[in-house]
């Protein structure tokens, strides 16, 4: 899942990134690099904690949504990477049928994303369910 994140840099301090999509998540670093380095494991630990408290994953939201919040306004946007079906959890080998020309699709889109069929679907499953979620309620 790609999260758009928010990096911070005062004087005299690390780089802080905060993730906008996920309240309460956020790292620091002595670089930009080792920032984002840390905030992916950081959205990992953070959407692991509400998987396991099953709570909804949110849906990350564009860029552009979030920059007329001021508590971004002198902050440099990037997106992270994250492989969801890498979280701690066990992982469960499944056996699922699927149209071919479909999972054609899926393997394309994942490959030209760097991503794995598994990360993909794991993606796809938690937008999904959180998308629909959020328009039950």
């Amino acid at each position: 899942m790609r999260y758009p994140v928010v990096i911070h840099k005062d004087v005299d301090s690390d780089y802080g990134v905060s993730v906008p999509d996920l309240p309460g998540c956020f790292s620091a670093g002595d670089s930009v690099d080792n920032a984002l380095n840390a905030v992916i494991e950081a959205i990992e630990c953070h959407v692991e904690g509400l998987l396991i408290g099953e709570e909804a994953v949110p849906v990350p939201l564009s860029i552009e949504q979030h920059k007329e919040n001021p508590d971004y306004a002198d902050g440099m946007w990037a997106f992270v990477d994250v492989d969801l079906s890498k979280l701690s959890g066990k992982s469960k080998r499944i056996n699922i049928t699927i149209p071919e020309r479909i999972l054609n699709r899926i393997d394309a889109f994942a490959a030209s994303h760097n991503e794995s069929r598994s990360g993909f679907i794991a993606d796809a499953a938690i937008e999904y369910i959180a998308t629909r979620s959020e328009a039950q309620t």
